[in-house]
């Protein structure tokens, strides 16, 4: 039994050890960068992604990148405010595919939550993973990232009652098809859980992080996770 137990710990040890550098590892994007191949990222999603929030960290994310590998990403940011996963399907042509990305980073979750467009958390998921067969379709060497974002307050919170429902979809489909998720839920928990005023400061309508919020909070761990440091 002790034997056992020394295994199983020494075990446990050994892949608590691995996993962090699982979790950074660097993206096939920043490694195709770093050995001097230009690349294309599209973000695609909500106003999370879209307004002047979802802007700054995705200029934030951009010019850190390009700053670094002598400007050879081009990024395109084809979200949309107020859309959801099925007009995300319905655009996907045009907006993702047409720009022939060597990446995609998605988000769809806040807005399917949204009660008013009828979305359930399974029509959710097969809107996300057709979206994702179609991409690989097209490149299966495209790499497809996903995002759960921040957190609504207020009406918007009662706008979206189910929205960790959503989350976790997220958290499934990345986990049951390989793809890397950048989780900002826990980033954004510890501010609110500092009070609803100091959630206010970062994200000052309750729902869409500032641009000081999104350049913050949102695009160092973007960062983080598309270049492993």
């Amino acid at each position: 039994m002790r034997y056992f137990l020394t295994k199983t710990v020494i075990g446990a040890a050994f892949i608590a050890l691995l996993l962090p550098s699982i979790s950074l590892a660097q993206t096939h994007l920043i490694k195709n960068l770093a050995a001097g191949k230009k690349q294309t990222l599209v973000v695609y999603g909500t106003s999370l992604s879209a307004a002047e929030g979802g802007q700054a960290w995705v200029k934030a994310v951009s010019d850190a990148i390009n700053n670094k590998y002598q400007q050879n990403l081009t990024v395109y940011n084809t979200a949309r405010s107020a859309m959801w996963s099925t007009w995300g399907v319905q655009h996907l042509e045009d907006s993702v595919i047409s720009k022939k990305p060597d990446a995609v980073l998605m988000e769809f979750s806040m807005n399917d939550a949204f009660l008013d467009y009828k979305t359930s958390v399974a029509l959710a998921r097969l809107n996300l993973n057709y979206m994702i067969d179609r991409i690989k379709l097209f490149n299966p060497k495209c790499e497809v990232i996903l995002q759960v974002m921040n957190i609504p307050i207020k009406v918007h919170a009662q706008q979206r009652p189910h929205l960790l429902q959503y989350y976790n979809m997220y958290r499934q489909v990345a986990k049951q098809r390989g793809l890397l998720l950048i989780d900002h839920y826990n980033n954004w928990k510890k501010i609110l859980d500092r009070g609803t005023a100091e959630y206010l400061k970062y994200v000052p309508d309750g729902i869409h992080p500032d641009e000081n919020g999104a350049r913050e909070i949102i695009a160092p761990l973007v960062l983080k996770k598309l270049t492993g440091k």
